[in-house]
């Protein structure tokens, strides 16, 4: 990843030149630039179609509400919890996001890129035809997160543990599993084409690929094939 994440806020390049957010609430289309949202509890705002430039967003708390198609470029998240909110279609470029809390959020179609999730819980979040690029998942818990249809290009997780991980129908190019403490998929197995797993998680994995791949795997000698009967 070219991308270097920042480890605080006060490492942004434009920490000195953030500005505290001064407004009661977020708007549609609106333009944010180098602002600093903080402690703030946001409950059904819509900010479909919003850009976020150089901004950080910290201990902040949106629940329910809409950021569809919103775009968020060179952000700093800490401490955020997003609980039933949209996220659909946004696109993220250069972000990174420490300690945040992402519940029910929808984020289908949402694309990636250059993006640092750091000690993040996400629960029931739905990801379906996500574009991922370079994207790291560090020390993280990923629980019932759908990734049906989604693109995973350079995408890693060390250190992450991924619960009822949803795969079907995903594409994965150069995804490294290997750093996962715990890989356990609901389905999309045979979507693992394309990523690099340990072989401890292969042993894990094999009574569901052998499934997935119309094996049946059987103990001990059985009866051997009939041949066909001639008529």
């Amino acid at each position: 990843m070219t991308f270097k994440a920042p480890q605080s806020l006060s490492e942004l390049p434009y920490a000195q030149a953030l500005e505290p957010f001064d407004g009661s609430g977020l708007d549609v289309e609106e333009r944010y630039d180098t602002v600093h949202f903080d402690g703030l509890t946001l409950g059904e705002q819509d900010a479909g179609g919003a850009v976020f430039l150089e901004c950080a967003i910290t201990d902040t708390v949106l629940e329910g509400g809409s950021l569809r198609r919103a775009r968020f470029n060179e952000v700093w998240l800490q401490g955020d919890r997003f609980v039933g909110a949209s996220a659909a279609e946004t696109n993220w470029m250069d972000v990174t996001a420490d300690s945040c809390v992402l519940a029910g959020v929808e984020a289908f179609g949402a694309v990636l890129r250059r993006v640092v999730f750091r000690r993040c819980k996400f629960d029931s979040v739905n990801l379906r035809a996500a574009r991922l690029h370079e994207v790291v998942f560090e020390d993280c818990v990923l629980r019932d997160v759908d990734l049906g249809g989604a693109r995973l290009r350079d995408v890693s997780f060390p250190g992450t543990a991924l619960e009822r991980l949803r795969l079907g129908r995903a594409e994965l190019d150069a995804t490294d599993l290997r750093g996962a403490t715990r890989l356990d998929l609901a389905d999309g197995h045979d979507s693992l084409r394309g990523a690099v797993i340990g072989s401890s998680q292969l042993l894990d994995l094999a009574p569901a690929l052998a499934a997935a791949l119309g094996i049946a795997v059987r103990d001990g000698e059985g009866e051997r094939p009939r041949r066909p009967r001639r008529s």
